[in-house]
């Protein structure tokens, strides 16, 4: 592959996401104005996957087991690696797409639209992976579970935010849910009755926050009460709280786990109630391919982008590509979305904006490029597949989570 040759692909692959701009658009405004939540995308899902097979894609509906998950395949001419193109479209309750999985799912269906379209005799094959429930229940994880990142090359998605970046890491994180049970009484003519699992309930959350000073600064402990009672006069027999860990790993998570499970199951015996203990999947820390990642910055500054530093520390959230990342190579670029945080109201009104076309149509050309260096460039991806094979051996053949 020379210079020229690539060069002219890429103008190709850009032009034929903007031949399609007004289909991805209407994609992502028409999932934006309808949120869903986890598990529950089921238009998002036929509404993405429509054009994919309209374009001749394989599509196969609810692989691993996930109702709303979607595999759309198309391979090329010749033999060449397999990369996934990621597709997030849940919402987050009360705020819709704050998060801006609209125009993430849509930006994947572009770029592999866009692909199909320029380079009908691309070596390799391309496939759009719908991973539902990202915000609340870990679909990647699952999918991850059921084999089904094991024969891929190379994943990527894009992620909308505050500024650009290409190396931002995330945390390692778990979900619990805190159901304390005591007995229910009359609270004034007869509290001698009863045991208050609104009172083991504070005090956990009270000792929660004594053992805040002793774990790593990284460590982010964060909770909320979703059932406290019913009635004031009547001592609470169940209560309820749920809580998100998170540390710098997995292995540092555990640490975390085992000090706030011992701390509420104390603060549930000290009057006399009990405590059900739930966990959700394990969130695994990101392991990102610089290689790969270098390739979509490359990408980016070829577009006119300017590419920042993450933050040295903090700043960072959790995400179930954490686990995608432990089983092959795999970069979570972002791309700067005006200056609203995310999970807030504000970001959502940006993700259905003017800005947040834009923003889903440049993330849709720095794919369907990277993908292109992928599936031409052999030494391009000798370099990212070494360097994940060579991360493998390392960290004892990566880790299994779920």
């Amino acid at each position: 592959m020379n210079n020229t040759e690539s060069n002219e692909a890429k103008a190709a692959l850009q032009q034929a996401v903007d031949a399609r701009d007004e289909l991805l658009r209407g994609l992502a405004s028409l999932i934006h104005a309808n949120p869903e939540l986890s598990f529950h995308e089921h238009k998002a899902q036929q509404w993405l996957t429509a054009p994919l097979a309209e374009a001749g894609f394989q599509v196969e509906k609810g692989i691993a087991g996930l109702e709303t998950s979607f595999r759309a395949t198309w391979e090329g001419s010749a033999e060449g690696p397999t990369i996934a193109l990621l597709a997030e479209y849940d919402a987050l309750p009360a705020i819709g797409h704050a998060c801006g999985h609209n125009l993430i799912g849509t930006a994947a269906v572009g770029a592999a639209l866009a692909l199909k379209d320029a380079c009908p005799d691309l070596p390799g094959k391309i496939i759009v992976l719908g991973t539902p429930a990202e915000e609340e229940g870990g679909g990647k994880i699952i999918m991850c579970n059921e084999g089904v990142f094991d024969d891929i090359d190379a994943v990527m998605m894009v992620h909308p935010q505050s500024k650009t970046m290409v190396l931002r890491g995330a945390l390692a994180c778990v979900d619990a849910t805190f159901t304390f049970h005591g007995r229910q009484a009359h609270a004034s003519s007869s509290p001698e009755k009863g045991i208050s699992a609104l009172d083991a309930m504070i005090n956990a959350f009270v000792a929660i926050n004594s053992i805040r000073q002793f774990v790593k600064e990284d460590v982010r402990i964060h909770g909320i009460i979703t059932k406290g009672g019913d009635a004031p006069n009547v001592v609470p027999e169940l209560c309820e709280a749920v809580f998100i860990l998170r540390a710098a790993t997995v292995k540092e998570l555990e640490t975390v786990r085992e000090k706030v499970y011992k701390a509420v199951r104390h603060a549930a015996e000290g009057v006399g109630a009990t405590v059900d203990i739930a966990e959700g999947l394990i969130y695994a820390e990101r392991n990102n391919n610089k290689a790969l990642a270098a390739l979509f910055q490359n990408n980016l500054e070829q577009m006119g982008i300017e590419v920042c530093d993450p933050p040295k520390k903090g700043g960072i959230g959790s995400s179930d590509i954490g686990n995608v990342g432990q089983v092959t190579a795999t970069i979570h670029p972002y791309i700067r979305l005006g200056d609203a945080t995310t999970h807030t109201p504000e970001f959502c009104e940006l993700a259905g904006s003017e800005a947040g076309m834009i923003e889903m149509n440049q993330a849709a050309k720095a794919m369907a490029m990277t993908t292109y260096d992928l599936c031409v460039d052999k030494e391009a991806l000798r370099s990212v597949r070494e360097e994940f094979e060579q991360w493998k051996q390392q960290s004892g053949g990566g880790q299994a989570h779920g």
